[in-house]
């Protein structure tokens, strides 16, 4: 238990395929849609889950951080599917027999469709309808796990509705925008959010039965803000009833928030929504994961453009490595938890950047253990390369290539080996 986790981190909606029941997959088919493209095979891992944890041991790997997907383990209101339970306990021991240690997060922002017809979200029953999940799930699951991360990115929806509003204002005085889109570390697609916004409220009235369905990622409101936490609370509980050795976390997507002339303030405020509010929530927990992917410049006025010249990935991020140390270094400061990094990476197409972006991302997170953070392992995001949402498989993450027109043939790149060959050095 006390090795150092090295691994990278996949979501079930972006990899698996078919997530039929998923409130994902009913959007991804709507006419007027916010999706590039639906996810359909995703990258076929439901049924390759045995070749891809194959090739993480051979590349030296240790760990595997996946989602276990709610609407396939409970595709109605009330009934469990046993056939989806054994398919995930099949991926938990084929991660022990390859000596990876499984990591299972219990939701990562895909959720059944019958929970957005019930109100998703901002529904007070969600704490209830989660726990019962949760329940179900570690009583089939929990003896094989040491690791569970209840709710992945427990604050995207207080993120989503700050750029939103940011955006919206951008769009209606019809500027010369840089695009948002790079300010909040999920694939959205606003330009045509905003185009669709009248037509896609008739057509959610009829396919989940209200104008305005409650996904994980819609904007949040104050009071699902606190839903989100007391469902994670919930959720612990049960984990801890049950099976009081798993370490039990949350994961949050965290920039690394940098104060210029005249912006201190507003800075305080950013850190405050993004971090220091869940602290309540999660100090009974027994890690943190961090996410992060950039940092945020904030002035006087609130979040700045990227500099001038600044090297950008595909998903609008400024190229910046060194935010993960920081980032680190500051929540174990305010937290003095053990952290877990649950994903970190970029989107390129050139994988020698991806070499550098982990190198020095390492050496940061090592800069931070040598002062004093106790960090307990990393995933680098994305194992493969995968549907990033409402982008569609536009964005190129993964450690591993996918040709999806010939049977999803994987191709390792040499940034899997080169992740895999610091696992010596980090345990030092």
């Amino acid at each position: 238990m006390s090795k150092f986790l090295l691994g990278s981190s996949t979501a079930a909606h972006q990899v698996e395929g078919h997530n039929i029941h998923s409130d994902y997959w009913a959007l991804e088919h709507m006419k007027y849609t916010d999706f590039l493209e639906p996810s359909g095979d995703a990258v076929n891992h439901y049924a390759l889950y045995k070749e891809d944890i194959k090739m993480m041991e051979e590349a030296g790997l240790n760990a595997y951080r996946f989602s276990i997907e709610w609407a396939r383990i409970e595709p109605k209101k009330g009934e469990f599917d046993e056939r989806e339970i054994a398919h995930y306990k099949d991926v938990i021991l084929t991660c022990i027999e390859h000596h990876i240690e499984p990591i299972v997060t219990l939701h990562h922002f895909a959720s059944p469709k019958w929970l957005i017809e019930e109100g998703g979200w901002e529904n007070p029953q969600v704490v209830f309808y989660f726990k019962r999940y949760v329940r179900k799930v570690i009583s089939s699951l929990g003896e094989y796990l040491h690791y569970v991360c209840t709710i992945n990115e427990a604050n995207m929806g207080v993120q989503v509705s700050r750029i939103a509003e940011r955006y919206k204002k951008q769009f209606m005085m019809m500027k010369a925008k840089q695009s948002q889109e790079g300010t909040v570390q999920v694939g959205m697609n606003f330009d045509k959010m905003m185009e669709n916004m009248q037509n896609k409220a008739m057509e959610s009235a009829q396919v989940f039965g209200t104008p305005t369905p409650q996904t994980f990622v819609s904007s949040r409101t104050t009071a699902g803000d606190l839903l989100v936490c007391k469902a994670h609370v919930g959720a612990r509980e049960v984990i801890k009833e049950l099976y009081p050795d798993i370490k039990v976390g949350i994961t949050l997507s965290l920039h690394d928030i940098q104060a210029q002339e005249g912006g201190e303030e507003n800075a305080k405020q950013e850190w405050d929504e993004e971090f220091l509010h869940y602290v309540p929530f999660i100090e009974g927990d027994d890690f943190v994961g961090v996410q992060n992917y950039s940092r945020s410049l904030i002035g006087p006025d609130g979040l700045l453009p990227n500099p001038e010249g600044a090297k950008v990935t595909q998903m609008g991020y400024e190229y910046y490595p060194e935010a993960l140390g920081h980032v680190i270094t500051r929540v174990y400061h305010e937290l003095h938890k053990p952290i877990l990094v649950t994903e970190n990476g970029i989107a390129t197409t050139d994988d020698t950047l991806r070499c550098e972006f982990i190198k020095a991302a390492l050496s940061g997170l090592e800069e931070a253990r040598a002062n004093g953070a106790e960090v307990i392992g990393y995933m680098h995001w994305s194992f493969c390369d995968n549907f990033e949402w409402q982008k569609g498989f536009s964005m190129h993450f993964g450690l591993v290539a996918v040709d999806r027109e010939h049977g999803f043939a994987r191709t390792k790149k040499p940034s899997l080996d080169l992740l895999g060959s610091y696992l010596k050095q980090l345990n030092k």
